[in-house]
């Protein structure tokens, strides 16, 4: 059985060096993969000035749309350590997660990335508005109602503040 479907591209999360995410961007683009590295703005303040900076979201990763003849291609870019495996199998990223994230970033969402362990919560769905469609879990965090959604195997959370009206249960 193959890793990846051979005519199908799918997304992948690859690990790369540390701080390198928007080089190794770069190069995977012009090699003419398909690749998304999702980024955030923030400020940060310094002692002598407020700046706004573009971060990536989640540091050291990037995703990589890629089918089974350009997945041993697109990880021997300079700056990729390897995929993210799961049970020693590259795991593949349903394109509804990525859809979602990009849409998230696009619209200004308010939302932290969380590598925390959270227990098992209330399922729920959001039922209307931007992000309808989403399932996830209730968490409350920091005394915020928030949704957490896990993206795919990566061991990342997003916490999403979503408006109590917008959610059902699942």
């Amino acid at each position: 059985m193959p890793i990846i479907d051979p005519l199908q591209p799918r997304w992948y999360a690859a690990y790369t060096k540390s701080r390198t995410e928007k080089k190794v961007l770069d190069r995977l683009t012009e090699a003419g993969f398909e690749a998304y590295l999702p980024i955030l703005r923030k400020r940060h303040q310094w002692s002598d000035r407020l700046k706004w900076v573009e971060e990536p979201l989640i540091r050291s990763y990037i995703f990589i749309r890629v089918n089974e003849k350009e997945y041993y291609n697109a990880i021997n870019t300079t700056g990729l350590v390897c995929y993210v495996t799961f049970e020693g199998k590259a795991a593949p990223i349903p394109d509804r997660q990525i859809d979602v994230l990009k849409m998230l970033l696009h619209q200004g969402a308010e939302m932290e990335v969380s590598n925390e362990r959270f227990a098992a919560g209330q399922k729920i769905i959001v039922v209307s508005g931007t992000l309808v469609g989403m399932q996830g879990e209730m968490v409350e965090y920091r005394g915020k109602k928030k949704v957490l959604v896990r993206l795919g195997t990566t061991g990342t959370n997003l916490l999403i503040t979503v408006s109590l009206d917008l959610i059902e249960k699942e």
